[in-house]
């Protein structure tokens, strides 16, 4: 799994084999299951993840104290909640594994450290990161202002490998509807 966060790497800047060996020293693998913690909201996050296989989702609770999804994040994306790990102030959201999960573990510690010894890295990262949460956004937005059964639809369109892996609920409350009305539009659509 550390040859795929490499070789994603890899696409934006060259690494010398060198600093792939003290990058691997510095970072974690880990696999969990679907449906696990692997941060709470209102702890300040000391990790950032990098996607091998599975989807990660941002989640936080609602008035009601629900969980509800803010975003899916697959293969080849990196997944924190970056005001918190940049600025260490308690988070507002969580994140959980949408189904089975496999991941790269980047601690804050080891992450700045290698940022010392390998400037280049804290541009490459920050860059990407930068990138992807611009593209996030546009996703988010793309939403906005739509019925249910449009939204559903642009999910579909926009997002179809998370479709296929995600729990109905977990998409249900991404789209900010009722799994109810999910499944009456899924119905409708067929």
């Amino acid at each position: 799994m550390f040859q795929n966060f490499i070789n994603y790497l890899k696409l934006f800047k060259n690494i010398p084999q060198g600093d792939i060996e003290i990058i691997e020293r510095e970072v974690n693998y880990r696999k969990v299951a679907d449906g696990e913690v692997l941060f709470n909201e209102g702890e300040i996050c000391k990790e950032m993840f990098f996607i091998c296989k599975g989807v990660l989702r941002i989640v936080k609770l609602n008035e009601k104290g629900n969980k509800m999804t803010h975003f899916f994040l697959k293969e080849n994306q990196f997944c924190s909640i970056l005001n918190s790990f940049n600025n260490n102030v308690a988070a507002t959201e969580g994140i959980e594994s949408a189904c089975d999960t496999e991941f790269i573990v980047l601690k804050k510690q080891k992450l700045l450290s290698l940022y010392e010894k390998l400037p280049y890295l804290k541009e490459l990262i920050n860059g990407i990161t930068t990138q992807a949460l611009l593209e996030k956004i546009q996703i988010r937005n793309a939403y906005f202002n739509e019925d249910a059964a449009t939204r559903y639809k642009n999910f579909l369109l926009r997002q179809p490998d998370i479709a296929l892996r995600v729990s109905l609920s977990d998409i249900a409350s991404y789209l900010g509807i009722t799994q109810q009305s999910l499944s009456r539009i899924r119905r409708d659509i067929r």
